[in-house]
C-alpha cells in the first residue's frame, strides 16, 4: 500500500466513495461518507483526507460545490487493493444466473463458433455490460479431416473437420462437372494435403498440382481450389461481442457511444487489445491503459480462456471506467473457466 502513495485509511474512505458512485452515478460527500455504517471518523478528517486524495490525482471535483468522483488512477488503486474475498462475495451469482449459467454449458454441443457467439451473449446478459468472447485462432487449428461435397455440376462445397472443434466449409466452382470417381480421388488428394496440417501453414498454399502419367489434370485442379478456399477463407480470429445496446444507457453522449462501437466493429483492434492484456497479464485496463483512445472512456475485465493448459481464447466485459468491478471480475472469471471446461471436453 505505501508504494502506491495511500494510507490504509484513506484507501478505504477511496473504496466507499467508489462504490457510492458506482452505485448511485453520483458525486459523493464527506458528511455522507461519514455517515455510512462502520465509519469511525469524524466528517473533518474525511473532508481532510479527501481533499489529500484530489490533490493526489485519485479523486475529482466536477462542480465546485458538489462531492468528489473517482479518477481513473484512484479506480486503479481500488481494483489493486481488491481481495479474493471482495471479489467472491460481490460477484456471488444469484441462484437463476447460476442455474441459467449451468444449464448453458451443460447442454452447449454447438459448433465453435456457435458456442463463442452464444457465450458472448450470455456473459452480456448476466453482468449488463458489453461482453467480448475471443476463441483459438482459425488458422492455427490443425486438420482432422476433409472433402468436397458436389452440389450440382457446377458448384461445390469443401468441408474441413478441425481441431479447435469447429467445422468449416467453403463453397467452390467447378471448372467443369466432375465424376463421382474424381470427386473420391480428390478427396483422397485432399486429405493427403489438409490433414495434420494447420489452415495457416503456408505450404499449403504453395502445394503444387501433381503432374504427369496418370495424373488427372481436373482432379488436381479441384483439390488447388478447395485448399484455396479453406486456407484463404479461415485465415481470422474468432472475436465475438454481445450486448452492445448496454452502451447506450452507460453513456450520456451519443458520439461517444458511437466511436465506442465503431472501434468495437474494428476487429483487428480488439484482438490486439486482448492479446496485449493476456501478454502482459492483465485483467482490468481502465480508461487509457487500454491503449485505444476511443475506448479511454471505458473499462475491461478480461480472463483467458485455457485448454490442457494453454490460452486458447478469452472472456471479457467492456464498460464505462464506472463499473463495479469485483462482480465483472468473478463473472468473468467463471465463464471463462466454464467455457474453458466445455470446449475441452468438446
Amino acid at each position: 500500500m505505501a508504494a502506491s502513495g495511500v494510507d490504509d485509511r484513506r484507501i478505504a474512505i477511496l473504496r466507499r466513495v467508489i462504490e457510492h458512485y458506482v452505485a448511485t452515478g453520483q458525486p459523493v460527500g464527506s458528511n455522507h461518507i461519514a455517515s455510512m455504517p462502520g465509519v469511525n471518523v469524524s466528517a473533518a478528517t474525511i473532508r481532510n483526507d479527501m481533499a489529500a486524495l484530489e490533490a493526489e490525482g485519485y479523486l475529482a471535483q466536477p462542480h465546485t460545490s458538489a462531492g468528489r468522483v473517482p479518477t481513473d488512477k484512484g479506480y486503479r488503486v481500488y481494483v489493486d487493493h481488491l481481495t479474493t474475498t471482495d471479489v467472491a462475495k460481490a460477484g456471488r451469482l444469484d441462484t437463476v444466473s447460476h442455474q441459467r449459467l449451468g444449464d448453458f454449458f451443460d447442454s452447449a454441443h454447438f459448433r465453435l463458433e456457435e458456442t463463442l457467439h452464444r457465450t458472448s451473449l450470455l456473459l452480456a446478459q448476466l453482468t449488463n455490460y458489453t461482453a467480448v468472447v475471443t476463441g483459438p485462432s482459425v488458422s492455427e487449428a490443425v486438420v482432422r479431416s476433409a472433402h468436397v461435397v458436389a452440389l450440382n455440376d457446377r458448384l461445390g462445397t469443401v468441408v474441413a473437420v478441425l481441431s479447435n472443434g469447429d467445422i468449416e466449409s467453403e463453397q467452390i466452382e467447378f471448372a467443369t462437372p466432375p465424376s463421382e470417381m474424381q470427386i473420391a480421388l480428390a478427396n483422397a488428394r485432399l486429405n493427403e494435403s489438409l490433414v495434420g496440417k494447420t489452415l495457416g501453414d503456408g505450404s499449403l498454399r504453395n502445394d503444387a498440382p501433381r503432374q504427369g502419367d496418370g495424373v488427372d489434370a481436373d482432379v488436381e485442379a479441384l483439390v488447388g481450389r478447395a485448399v484455396a478456399a479453406v486456407t484463404e477463407g479461415k485465415r481470422r480470429d474468432s472475436v465475438f461481442v454481445g450486448g452492445t445496446a448496454s452502451l447506450t444507457t452507460a453513456f450520456d453522449a451519443v458520439e461517444v457511444v458511437r466511436s465506442v462501437l465503431e472501434t468495437l466493429e474494428q476487429q483487428y483492434v480488439v484482438v490486439s487489445l486482448v492479446r496485449d492484456m493476456l501478454s502482459r497479464g492483465v485483467s482490468v485496463a481502465i480508461g487509457a491503459e487500454t491503449g485505444v483512445e476511443p475506448l479511454s472512456v471505458c473499462s475491461v475485465v478480461l480472463a483467458p480462456v485455457v485448454r490442457d493448459g494453454e490460452t486458447i481464447g478469452s472472456v471479457g466485459v467492456l464498460g464505462p471506467t464506472r463499473m463495479n468491478y469485483p462482480a465483472a471480475l468473478a463473472t468473468v472469471e467463471v465463464v471463462s473457466d466454464r467455457l474453458g471446461r466445455r470446449l475441452t471436453e468438446g
